[in-house]
């Protein structure tokens, strides 16, 4: 068996189109004592959420951050990112319903993405594609939309992936 491996950066192809996906968010996984009573989320667990609320810690949805790489592949990070908890009611009003297909958001990213960091940053979210969760497509953050509109080198980002 051979392995077709990228020629600028001798990485196997088949790694270079990548998901990762968050766990948690930061702010969850920093605070202390958090009770099962304080936690609401819409799955099992959190790696099946979609929307998470922790009582004394912030209110968070799961978003795809699509990041091109030159070579014509892509990385997208599953993140979560901090929404204003009024917002949620809306949210959940839509989310299992066909208007989810116009929801919009802003927040901020919840996560440290490598190797930029990105956490705090603020972000607008739009649903692209009703099968998926909403999408970064803005921020005003200068490296957060340099992320989102920007083709990266596809080794500064896969060596962080490693």
């Amino acid at each position: 068996m051979t392995i077709d491996t990228c020629a600028h950066c001798g990485v196997a192809v088949d790694l270079h189109d990548r998901d990762i996906r968050f766990t948690q968010p930061e702010p969850v996984l920093d605070a202390p004592d958090i009770e099962p009573s304080d936690v609401w989320m819409t799955g099992k667990d959190a790696d099946e959420s979609v929307l998470m609320q922790v009582q004394g810690v912030g209110t968070f949805v799961r978003a795809l951050l699509r990041v091109q790489l030159s070579g014509g592949s892509a990385v997208t990070y599953g993140v979560w990112v901090g929404i204003d908890p009024t917002d949620l009611p809306r949210v959940m009003d839509v989310w299992w319903k066909p208007e989810y297909a116009d929801l919009q958001l802003e927040g901020v990213l919840a996560n440290f993405v490598e190797p930029w960091g990105l956490y705090g940053s603020r972000v607008s979210l739009r649903v692209l594609n009703e099968d998926h969760t909403p999408y970064c497509v803005a921020s005003p953050e200068s490296t957060l939309a340099a992320v989102i509109n920007d083709e990266w080198d596809h080794k500064f980002v896969l060596d962080t992936l490693r």
